[in-house]
């Protein structure tokens, strides 16, 4: 499939709770700004994809909505209020609906570029398919076609349990779109790749970088 006809759900906790492994990346009074700069880039990145019509946020977070809704996202409350699953169940199937190609991503994709969510999205069949993180045991994305249900299982070992639910894993070239953060050392191998500009800008601000270059939008 060809031109903007997906809608990307972006599911975000409350910053306070956000990240909790990537405590000690930086100082502790910062680590809800890190969040937020991680979110940002994920956001502007998958809004600028051309296969991406819209992008929807589902959270409670006042700065993270303040954040995204700058970057041209649509924000929804987390109504399920009730994890990570019925958020994301709840944006792509209630708040956007079945009738369109729904992709959900996690939040936490700071050197993701355009090209490589695009081409998986083009990889995507008609049903649900996902993409395994860069361990291969997690899940970065998950999408689902008109008339499908998304099924998320989203947590520890949601790659086997996606593959077990019917869900076609897509393979490709794209480390920023597999390199999710979840601890210190993730967030350096996100550095080595190429961070987005925010999160590169706080990491020079905090003085924990030098020569962080950021993720360019396009190959």
């Amino acid at each position: 499939m060809s031109g903007a006809d997906w809608t990307a759900v972006v599911p975000v906790k409350r910053l306070s709770a956000a990240k909790s492994r990537l405590r000690g990346a930086v100082p502790d009074a910062w680590h809800e700004a890190l969040a937020l700069a991680m979110l940002r880039d994920t956001v502007a990145a998958v809004g600028g994809c051309e296969q991406v019509g819209e992008v929807l946020v589902v959270t409670d977070d006042p700065a993270a909505a303040a954040a995204v809704l700058a970057l041209g996202a649509r924000v929804v409350p987390d109504s399920p209020a009730a994890g990570l699953n019925e958020a994301m169940r709840f944006g792509a199937d209630v708040a956007v609906g079945t009738g369109r190609r729904r992709a959900v991503l996690a939040g936490d994709l700071p050197a993701l570029r355009p090209y490589e969510l695009g081409s998986a999205l083009l990889s995507a069949g008609g049903g649900r398919s996902f993409v395994a993180d860069a361990a291969g045991t997690g899940t970065v994305l998950l999408t689902a076609g008109p008339g499908t249900a998304l099924d998320p299982r989203f947590g520890v070992g949601s790659a086997t349990a996606h593959a077990a639910s019917g869900a076609e894993p897509l393979t490709g070239d794209w480390p920023g779109l597999r390199q999710d953060v979840d601890t210190a050392a993730d967030l350096r191998t996100v550095l080595e790749l190429g961070a987005g500009q925010h999160t590169c800008a706080l990491l020079r601000h905090l003085g924990l970088v030098t020569g962080c270059v950021p993720a360019g939008p396009s190959r």
